[in-house]
Formats: structure tokens, sequence, C-alpha cells
């Protein structure tokens, strides 16, 4: 094999705080070969993205680094502002998770790519806008003579992220990063980038990093994968490896945690209880021992080393049972067993004996598209969403899925009010369009919305107490306040004793939960649900999956449900339908629709989908002549 491009060892990274010094980065070794993909993949905070920011010299001066990084050679760690600045966009390109603040908002696209070809090689300005004619026309931007003049704010999301992915390679680096570059977009964008990674990956022969917590990603793109823990590498192996015997119970972890789009959703998914520690002060010991279902004693002894196992070569495990672990299973064992849920209150009864808790019939919302800065003049109208008919039974969940801007979020917006221009929206069999302002208030009682980003969602000046007590005062519960809010704390597995305690106190799934408990404080008989896994890590999402299928078995309750992630779609939800430009192209049992789409654009969407299995993965893209599964075809 060739000698490695670039070379990390022993890399450790403490940042100071008031708390003691923080061990963000414990110990990383690993080398990168010329045209393979590393995945480095793990929880919030892990160090996925400490490791990168420190490869490329970008982390604050008071970070204190030790180890050695050396690309072709040269170490890295030690260079000074500048001498990093001949490197980075040119022997190292790094394609950053929000592309619309890696770009500069007041300079055109055409300006950026020139300047980041400028800054490396002497050529004169024809010839850059030349180059960069050609980037935007290799990652996918059609027309991109003319699209140089364009400003950031004019390309959409996944447009922006090819930009980045452009400026990341215009000097053929031999080193590509590329930090979370799918997190925010849909899936079919997100299919798109990922191919312009691996089409930039063969023009320019690059090594690629690929951090991610999105295991299907991994499964897709990756060759060999690190995965990370509290700081530090825990296992590390070729990709095939690592999905098909992990050898470490947190990697096992993660895989249960990862919800499916190929496999119908019979059990629940297993999440890792608990929650990362705290990078301060850390105990010797094994970091997962708290969180891990086979810990034993000697596991609180000391950190077991990354070590290779003697039966797996190439495969590296940082556990003591190691040698035990066999098909995610400890002596015929499951690791991580699923949790048991509720009986479901409506098993056995057909749907079309089931109530209708909402029915929505040719529901519309157009906006008027306007030109002119002084005199405006109605030039078109844009129909966000176009005749939508639909109902959703008690104990059932309905699915909207899409990409971006197809009306999805407006459906749910006009929904909630209660008050459609256009179309009709009954609720518990009283149409919205005849209530009085005092019965529509009443009637919000019964239909709650729970927010893509919980942080937002919940006022940060409020303690959780008086943040769930608030619907509960302002709709008129008279019943025990404190008794009330007690029971949904249980509800959603929180513990009353943190009650007194402040959103930014709570991590990401925590806050999650008290805005579902915030949702249910009324009683509601429908749910709406804007993306609410979406900003959430794996092993979080799990947990809140588990519990919203829970609670709609035990309660009856009734969900509407918006996602762009198919995966999680198909464990959660009952029936699907396929938005497309503000209509319905597709709809029926969510099994159904996943095995023998219809519409194009249904078909599209799947195939979309990355599976966390890199057997499928490969399968999809030499498919079997006899398979015709959508999912498994591309």
């Amino acid at each position: 094999m060739t000698s490695p491009v670039l070379s990390v060892k022993d890399l450790h990274v403490n940042f100071p705080s008031e708390a003691g010094s923080v061990s963000a980065v414990r110990g990383v070794d690993f080398d990168l070969y010329p045209g393979r993909t590393l995945g480095i993949v793990g929880e919030s905070g892990s160090g996925k993205s400490v490791t990168s920011m420190s490869i490329m010299g970008l982390l604050p001066d008071y970070a204190k680094i030790t180890g050695s990084v050396k690309f072709e050679g040269r170490e890295l760690l030690g260079l000074s502002d500048k001498q990093m600045s001949e490197i980075r966009g040119n022997g190292i390109g790094m394609i950053f998770q929000d592309p619309l603040s890696a770009l500069t908002p007041v300079f055109d696209i055409g300006s950026q790519l020139v300047e980041a070809i400028q800054a490396h090689r002497d050529v004169g300005k024809k010839q850059a806008l030349k180059e960069a004619t050609e980037l935007l026309d290799l990652v996918g931007i059609p027309d991109p003579h003319l699209r140089l003049k364009s400003f950031p704010h004019e390309f959409s999301g996944g447009m922006r992220q090819r930009v980045v992915i452009a400026i990341a390679i215009a000097n053929n680096p031999r080193v590509l990063i590329a930090d979370e570059p799918t997190t925010a977009l849909d899936v079919t964008i997100q299919a798109q980038i990922l191919d312009v990674i691996k089409l930039a990956q063969r023009e320019t022969g690059a090594a690629t990093i690929m951090i991610t917590h999105d295991m299907g990603v991994v499964a897709e793109t990756a060759d060999d994968v690190m995965v990370m823990y509290a700081g530090r590498p825990v296992e590390r192996g070729d990709v095939d490896t690592i999905f098909s015997q992990p050898r470490m119970p947190y990697t096992v972890g993660l895989l249960g945690s990862t919800p499916r789009p190929d496999v119908s959703a019979e059990e629940p998914l297993t999440p890792i209880v608990g929650s990362p520690p705290v990078l301060v002060d850390l105990k010797q010991r094994c970091q997962f021992a708290p969180r891990c279902p086979v810990a034993q004693p000697a596991c609180s002894e000391g950190e077991p080393p990354l070590s290779p196992l003697n039966d797996a070569p190439g495969h590296e495990s940082a556990c003591l049972r190691a040698p035990e672990i066999r098909d995610r299973k400890i002596g015929g064992d499951l690791m991580f067993k699923p949790p048991q849920l509720a009986d479901d209150v409506m098993a056995g009864i057909p749907r079309d004996e089931r109530p209708t808790t909402l029915e929505v019939t040719d529901l519309r919302k157009e906006f008027p598209l306007t030109k002119g800065a002084l005199v405006k003049r109605r030039v078109g109208t844009v129909k966000a969403v176009d005749g939508l008919t639909f109902d959703i039974r008690k104990g059932e969940c309905m699915a909207i899925v899409g990409e971006s801007g197809c009306g999805k979020t407006t459906t749910l917006l006009e929904i909630m009010d209660l008050k459609p221009e256009h179309g009709a929206v009954v609720l518990n069999g009283k149409d919205a369009a005849g209530m009085s302002n005092s019965e529509r208030r009443a009637a919000r009682k019964d239909i709650q919305i729970v927010f893509q980003d919980p942080m937002s969602s919940l006022n940060p000046r409020l303690t959780v107490r008086e943040v769930i007590a608030e619907p509960l005062n302002s709709l008129g519960f008279d019943g025990d306040v404190d008794a009330r809010i007690n029971e949904l704390m249980g509800l959603v597995g929180l513990d009353s004793s943190q009650l007194d305690r402040f959103p930014s106190h709570f991590s990401g799934g925590q806050r999650q939960r008290i805005g579902l408990a915030r949702a249910l404080a009324t009683n509601p008989s429908v749910l709406v649900l804007d993306e609410p896994v979406s900003a959430l890590d794996v092993s979080i999402q799990a947990g809140v999956i588990n519990l919203l299928e829970d609670l709609k078995r035990r309660l009856g309750l009734s969900y509407l449900f918006v996602a762009h992630d198919l995966s999680v779609v198909r464990h959660l939800s009952d029936r699907l339908a396929v938005m497309y430009k503000g209509q319905f192209v597709e709809s029926g049992p969510t099994d159904e629709v996943f095995e023998n789409p219809q519409a194009d654009y249904t078909k599209k969407l799947l195939e979309a989908i990355p599976i966390p299995d890199p057997e499928a993965a490969r399968r999809r893209r030499n498919p079997d002549p006899a398979d015709t599964s959508p999912i498994s075809r591309k």
C-alpha cells in the first residue's frame, strides 16, 4: 500500500473552562490513504469536529493541542496561521456543515471561487473564471456561466453546499474533509451531494474524511470507519466489518438505534440509555461503562486501550469483552434489548371502525407573487397547498414527506390555525370554519404541536414547571396543576425533581421530551409533529421515537407527522402521503408505499435513502435484475 497522505498520531485537544480542563480529543490515531474514505462517527461531543478543526489549524489560540498531524510527511502542529493558509484550500480542502455561514454573503459566487483559485495558484482572472465555471458545472449547477454572478442567498441549501464543494476542490486537494455535509438537507439533495463528493474524489484522487452521525451515510460512502466516544476512538475497522460484526458495545448500540428504511418496523428501536460523560476530570475507567449493559467490575478499574483483535485482522476495539461479542450478542444473548412498549389500546379495531380525529378536505393556500420596489403589482400566484384531502383515525400516525418547499409546513400551519381560507378542517367532528373565536380557542386543547428545534421552541426564561404549566393555565385546566405536571414528567420519562431547572440545563433529547410534555398537557387527541427528531443524535432519536410510539399506543393519540428522514417515517407511521408542489402524488399504508411505490417521484425519494448496511448499499449501486424492490434498485 502507498504511504498515507495524512497521518494523525496521539492527538490530544484540551480547552480551558470554569469547571476545569475539557479533554475534547484524547489520543486519536489514524492513517488516511489516497483514494480512500474514512468515516468518523459518534454522538455530539465525541470529538469528531474538533479532530477535523485541529487538522485544519482552525481551533482558537487557547486550545492546547499535542500529538502529531503530518500531511505528506510535513508536521502541521506548530505551524503559523500564515503557513497553514498555504495548505488550507490547497493541500487540504474542507466542506463545512452549514454552507450559508461558510460563504461570504456580500460577494458573488464567482468572486469567491476566483479568490480560492488565485490564493494558491498564479493564474489570471480570465483563466480563474473559466475554471470557476467548470467547477460549478462539475458539481451540477445548471447554467454555471450565469450563476457566477449570483449571491449565496439566491441559491437553495443544496446548491449552496455544491458551491462549498466546488471551492473545496478548486485546487485538487490531496485530502478532503467533509464535516456533516448533508445534515440539514432533504434526502434527494443529500444523495446528490454525496454523489458530488464521490465525483470530486474521483476527479482529484483525494483521500476523504467523512464526519457524520448518520450511519446510512457512512455505509454508503466510507471504506474505513472510526467510532469515537468521549473524545477517543473506541472501534476501528473496514466498513463491512464494523457494520456486520461490531465488537464494541457502543457501536452495537449506535447500530441498534438506527431505523432502517428497507425493513418493516416490527420491533421498537434499542436506544443507548444515559448520556455521554462531561469531559472534565474524567475517571480512569471505560467511559462507556455507566451506559453499557454488559459492563463488568474490571471496566471501572481502568480505560481499555484501542487494541487489535486476534481473530479479526485490521479490526480494533477498546473493550475488555470484545473477544466475547459475536453477532451483536454476548453468550448468545442480545446486548441491547428493545424496550417493552405499552399495549395498544386500539389493537384489533379495524381502521374504518375507529373514530376520525382529523379530517381535511380540499385544503388550499395561495400566496401572491409580486414585483416592484415602490409600487408592487401581482404577477402570479404560488400554490403552496393545492387541494389536499385526507383523514386521520384514532391511534394512527400519518406522515407527510417531500422535499423542502413542497408545502408540508404550510399544511401544518393551516391546520393548526383552525381557520382555513379554502377547504375544510374538521377536528373531532367539528368543522373549524363554523367555530366562534371562543370555540376555536377551546378546540386548541385537542390539537397541539411539537416543533423541530426543542431549544428555540422553549422559553429560556421559564423553568420546566412554568413551561408545562403555561398551556394548562392559558387554556383553562380545572384540576390540580402541580399533580398534572408531575404526571406529565413521568409520562415522557423525566424526573420531577428537575422541574425547577431551565431548558438550557437539559440535553437536546430531554428538551424534546419537555416540549412533548407541554404538548400533552391539555390531553389532546391529535399531535402535530414537525420534524421532531431531526436535530437529535441517533441514540437520543431512538429514545424519542420509542416514546412517541409508546404514547400513541397507551393514549390512543393521533399523529400528523412531517419529516424528511424516511427511515424514521417508516418506523413510526401507519399511513404515508408523498407531497410534491403542494399536492399528494401518492398515499396509502406506509409499508405498501415503501414496498410498491406507484408514482415516479415516490420511487425517486425511496432510491435516495441511505441504508445503514454497506452490503445493501452495494446491491443498490449494482442491482440484481431479479430484485424489484425500489430501495434495493437504483
